[in-house]
């Protein structure tokens, strides 16, 4: 019962601090969850081992030897991690995380195995079983690292020279109204023209292929980072330009100490959707000019039905991506550590 008089909003802070203080109130999570979730790895590679051994397949020997000795490896690690977390308590919540992505990830590739290798419902060779794709990375291993090493490098350079271009753009038409005036018709004009339809006129305007790649990049780069640059500096508060200037700040105080900050969340917006264009953009590019990259690869491997090595290719991608992608969410939450608890992310 609330007190009389008592909201039931201004009672929920008293509600909270009392479950933590008294530990009753707040109950632990159930033990067989957490083990349910620890052992959902090593089971799920249990069950994906013993399908590949048992189950008849068509896949060469060398093939299925190496697919059975990644799953072992696989179940061997799960089990280590799982004696391991007991004496490290951040393992312990990591796993407790990402546990059932991992075993969901295994039991994909169990699915993956029954209908490519032993079902047969998909056709050879465009869908290979994933020992094949494995034995592609293990063959190629020393062209793919340099192809991921090469896109890495394209990549970077577009998307920096993008994010510098698009943000000194877009602070100047979201300050100035006289830059808006001319600004805003040439990203309306320019803007939402693909990067990959300038493909043939970069190719001949430009002294090398790397080189109008990296425009490429940059230009796909260039329009949403400078369109929520503009917005976020715009919408900055009134309130907060008139304190400032009431105490004396001059106007690049106002354009670089309030208007920027405030527009940091737009900003993080943008470099988001610029990064989703930029791969876009570079696997376009590499298979149209550039001879190297991952993008090159896949277009290689293709021209010679080697679709072991066009999944292995694809794998990688969506691993070097997702790294890429959460290299910039860690920045953002660095940056933006003030809105938590304000904005759920």
């Amino acid at each position: 019962m609330l007190p009389i008089g008592q909201h039931p909003v201004s009672a929920v802070p008293q509600i909270a601090k009392e479950q933590l203080e008294n530990p009753a109130l707040n109950p632990p999570a159930a033990p067989g969850a957490r083990w349910q979730t620890l052992l959902s790895v090593p089971a799920a590679t249990l069950v994906t081992l013993a399908i590949h051994l048992c189950l008849p397949n068509n896949e060469p020997a060398n093939e299925a030897g190496l697919y059975s000795r990644f799953l072992a490896g696989v179940l061997a690690v799960a089990i280590l991690a799982d004696g391991v977390q007991f004496l490290w308590s951040g393992l312990k919540r990591w796993m407790r995380n990402m546990c059932p992505i991992f075993a969901a990830a295994i039991l994909t590739l169990c699915g993956w195995e029954l209908i490519t290798g032993v079902l047969h419902w998909l056709p050879l060779p465009y869908f290979p079983a994933p020992g094949a794709v494995l034995q592609s990375m293990v063959d190629d291993r020393a062209l793919l690292l340099d192809c991921t090493w090469h896109s890495l490098v394209l990549l970077l350079s577009g998307y920096v020279l993008g994010v510098l271009i698009a943000l000194v753009t877009g602070v100047c038409i979201g300050w100035s109204s006289h830059m808006r005036y001319w600004g805003m018709p040439v990203l309306k004009v320019v803007g939402p023209i693909p990067a990959t339809a300038w493909i043939p006129l970069a190719m001949v305007l430009s002294p090398s292929a790397v080189f109008s790649s990296i425009i490429l990049i940059a230009l796909a780069v260039w329009f949403p980072v400078t369109m929520l640059t503009v917005s976020g500096i715009a919408n900055t508060r009134a309130s907060y330009l008139d304190v400032a200037r009431t105490l004396g700040a001059s106007r690049w105080y106002l354009i670089f100490r309030v208007a920027i900050p405030a527009a940091m969340p737009n900003i993080f917006v943008g470099l988001f959707m610029g990064l989703g264009t930029s791969f876009l953009t570079l696997v376009v590019a590499e298979t149209v000019g550039v001879k190297s990259g991952l993008g090159w690869y896949v277009s290689w491997a293709q021209g010679w039905a080697e679709y072991g090595k066009v999944f292995a290719a694809l794998i990688i991608m969506a691993a070097f991506f997702s790294t890429i992608m959460t290299v910039l969410f860690k920045v953002r939450d660095r940056v933006l550590g003030w809105q938590k608890g304000i904005i759920k992310w």
